[in-house]
């Protein structure tokens, strides 16, 4: 890939040249619409001198055949002839069903001032008359065009950055779902020597305890091996009822946590079905929790709970530890982010992605203060096929 290797200058390269080459493109563009408009002044200009000699020529009866091609080879240009009376002249390329109505050509006096300086026709010493006169057609689309152009670039960026996105997310996935699938791989081949360990212990009369706790080991290694192997490729979803899955998932965890933690769940009565996957649900509760639990330094008061507000349920998670500065709500989501000594920074990251990416789900940091706490929030949908 072009971007692997020296990416950053590659890029930096890539949009410094392209700002060089659209700015030299504008300003060409500017300088051919100012040459252009000062083309069409001098026309104008010249204009305006025929027609004064077409005003002397009633006084002179001289009037040569340059003055009148002159006169006649303003095809493009809208303009206005207006009396030092105020009374209209003459005008050049208007509609000539609105040309009557005064205030009509009041205002497009006013918008032709707008676009270029009047000229007057002098006659003696005194203004006998004054052209307004606005873009051409061809000055006008030539005035949009630097938009056009702009528009095209950030359409030209936003392609760009998508596909680049796009490709450097696709790219994450797939080391996501490789380490995930190499992962389980690797806890499969000693879980199944562990597996036969064990009938081996009971069969040579081993303290059946012992071996129910190695047992309840194993059995927690299955679950960990189904978690990578289901965030590496698209899990399944079924209608779970989610109180269910959150309470054993919590139980679970009291029951291994120190007695310093004041442990609480708060649910409603009944069932909220949720379309889930039972090992990557409970997963993303277990690294919710254990992420309080290591933010209260192992002392303090946890509270998860459950609302449902229409379709919509919440699970929510509340420790008193350290809180987190509103600046880091979303970097704390970040693959790599942590504030541990100890850590990879994969938990929280790895827990959106099961929310919102497999269950297309939202979670974020609901609120937080320095040294009072922090409540994260999971919010889902209710499933409508649950039986």
């Amino acid at each position: 890939m072009i971007f692997t290797k020296h990416g950053n200058a590659f890029r930096w390269i890539i949009i410094i040249a392209s700002f060089f080459i659209v700015s030299l493109i504008l300003w060409k563009t500017y300088e051919f619409f100012q040459h252009f408009k000062d083309e069409e002044r001098t026309k104008m200009e010249n204009w305006s001198l025929a027609q004064n000699e077409l005003i002397n020529s009633d006084i002179n009866s001289n009037l040569g055949e340059l003055t009148l091609q002159v006169l006649n080879s303003n095809k493009t240009t809208p303009m206005l002839v207006i009396n030092e009376d105020g009374s209209l002249g003459t005008h050049n390329n208007i509609d000539d069903t609105r040309i009557t109505d005064s205030i009509y050509v009041k205002k497009l006096i006013l918008k032709f001032e707008k676009e270029n300086n009047p000229i007057p026709i002098i006659i003696g010493d005194s203004i006998a008359s004054t052209i307004y006169y606005g873009n051409s057609p061809l000055l006008n689309k030539l005035k949009y065009y630097p938009l056009a152009l702009l528009l095209i670039v950030v359409l030209f960026g936003a392609v760009i950055f998508f596909f680049y996105s796009s490709n450097k997310n696709a790219t994450q996935n797939k080391l996501w779902s490789g380490m995930a699938k190499e992962t389980a791989h690797q806890i499969g081949t000693p879980l199944s020597s562990l597996i036969g360990w064990t009938e081996i212990l009971k069969s040579d009369n081993v303290n059946p305890d012992y071996i129910a706790e190695i047992e309840k080991d194993v059995d927690r290694l299955k679950t960990i091996t189904e978690r990578f192997s289901k965030i590496g490729s698209l899990p399944t979803l079924e209608a779970t009822d989610i109180i269910k899955e959150t309470v054993d998932s919590y139980d679970y965890l009291k029951a291994r946590s120190s007695n310093l933690i004041d442990f609480e769940i708060i649910t409603p009565e009944g069932n909220i079905p949720v379309n889930l996957n039972k090992q990557l649900y409970s997963w993303c509760i277990e690294n919710l929790v254990k992420n309080a639990i290591d933010a209260m330094k192992g002392r303090g008061k946890l509270i998860v709970e459950i609302s449902q507000l229409e379709n919509n349920v919440k699970v929510s998670i509340t420790d008193t530890g350290k809180g987190i500065s509103k600046k880091d709500f979303n970097k704390i989501f970040t693959p790599g982010y942590t504030t541990k000594k100890r850590g990879w920074g994969l938990g929280l990251s790895l827990t959106r992605r099961i929310i919102e990416d497999f269950h297309d789900g939202k979670i974020k940091v609901l609120q937080s203060q320095k040294e009072k706490g922090t409540t994260i929030q999971i919010s889902l949908k209710r499933a409508t096929n649950y039986v």
